[in-house]
């Protein structure tokens, strides 16, 4: 259907405006973003409270507190790591050699490592000191995070509608199924990454700490931190400790670290945890998650652990419905009527042709006709259990409206 001229100028309208909004609001958008991601993950909190007889805006504040507890868990640990253990860090840097002899076929070589030091310390310091000074910014961020979270879990509907009416009643379909891919991701992302997270936290500082570790909580918080960079995760630290302690002169404990690491805090959380959550994944192969993981962050920093898969989901989700559609509509020139080219067999031509196009005609009309029972069916199902669907049963269980 084309666009009247008052459509077209409201379109250019909205396009400009969006644009002025996004380079005013750009250093918080990456907040915004992540309130939404969120927000779509606490939804099924808000929703259970809510037909269990609780008041919308309670069952919201509920779910926004239950949120910013799990950030706050999951910051928290990772703050204490960098800026409680600054000290020692710098001190184990200070007494790092400064050129390390390397011995291979009979030769030593000896290799310079002052610069690599300086800029480690400088870095270790910059981080600390960066997180003081930032400290005002966060906490207006975090004010900001949780006022969008909790707006939009108090109307859900909104979105939901904004969307609905937006986009042309046939199009209702991939707009859900979008929307059904965005969830999927984000509890893929959210909900399974944690779970294995806390699981390889919870396994590496008890083998930290049996290994003689100091900072054994300290390396326990990096290796479920890094539990979120796909294929290699703590692996990585695992290698980095192995690293030290050859440089220290221990081999032994190179070899033990690295045996017992890979295996306990590098396989097994991963091994038992994800199995068990693998109904929450979206079935995205690991080198795809990667390339959204890996572009995500060098392109948007933090929020592109989020961003990137995230996109990566959508495409992989569009290119399927592209597929299915060219599909469909191949089908449909395949089954289509026969012409028989016969003049003797006029009659019985038409007969047929109208036999198979009676048949064809119901049958196609039965299928469309289930088609579209499936999707009202799907729709309503979305409509009632997702973000946006509820405001029936907000407005009674609140009067407020």
């Amino acid at each position: 259907m084309a666009l009247t001229n008052r459509q077209r100028v409201l379109v250019g309208l909205f396009a400009v405006i969006a644009a002025v909004t996004l380079a005013i609001l750009w250093r918080v958008l990456q907040t915004v973003f992540f309130s939404i991601t969120v927000a779509y993950v606490l939804y099924p909190v808000r929703r259970e409270l809510v037909r269990r007889g609780i008041p919308r805006r309670i069952a919201a504040g509920t779910a926004t507190v239950v949120g910013f507890t799990l950030v706050v868990l999951l910051v928290a640990p990772v703050v204490y790591a960098i800026y409680a253990r600054q000290a020692e860090i710098v001190a184990f840097l200070e007494n790092v050699p400064e050129t390390q002899p390397i011995t291979a076929f009979g030769m030593t070589y000896v290799v310079d490592v002052s610069a690599l030091l300086s800029r480690a310390q400088t870095a270790v310091s910059d981080i600390a000191v960066g997180l003081a000074t930032a400290a005002p910014v966060v906490a207006l961020k975090t004010f900001l995070f949780v006022f969008l979270v909790y707006a939009l879990l108090l109307r859900p509907e909104n979105a939901h509608g904004a969307a609905v009416r937006l986009v042309p009643g046939e199009y209702h379909e991939i707009i859900f199924g979008l929307h059904r891919q965005v969830r999927d991701t984000l509890y893929a992302l959210y909900v399974l990454q944690a779970a294995t997270a806390f699981g390889t936290f919870s396994v590496a500082i008890v083998v930290f700490w049996a290994l003689g570790y100091e900072a054994a909580f300290s390396l326990a918080v990096l290796s479920g931190i890094l539990q979120f960079i796909p294929i290699l995760g703590p692996s990585l630290l695992i290698a980095a400790i192995a690293v030290v302690e050859v440089v220290a002169g221990n081999v032994s404990g190179a070899i033990l670290v690295t045996a017992v690491g890979l295996v306990f805090v590098g396989f097994l959380p991963d091994a038992i945890i994800r199995p068990q959550l693998a109904s929450l994944t979206t079935g995205m192969p690991a080198s795809l998650y990667f390339v959204g993981f890996t572009g995500g962050t060098l392109s948007l920093g933090v929020i592109g652990v989020i961003a990137g898969p995230l996109t990566i989901a959508l495409l992989v989700a569009v290119v399927e419905l592209v597929t299915s559609e060219r599909v469909s509509v191949q089908q449909t020139f395949d089954t289509g009527p026969a012409v028989i080219p016969d003049a003797t067999g006029e009659a019985s031509a038409d007969a047929a042709g109208e036999a198979s196009a009676d048949a064809a005609g119901e049958a196609s009309a039965d299928a469309a006709g289930e088609s579209v029972a499936d999707t009202a069916r799907e729709a309503s199902a979305d409509a009632a259990g997702e973000p946006g669907a509820d405001a029936a049963s907000d407005a009674d269980a609140d009067g407020d409206g």
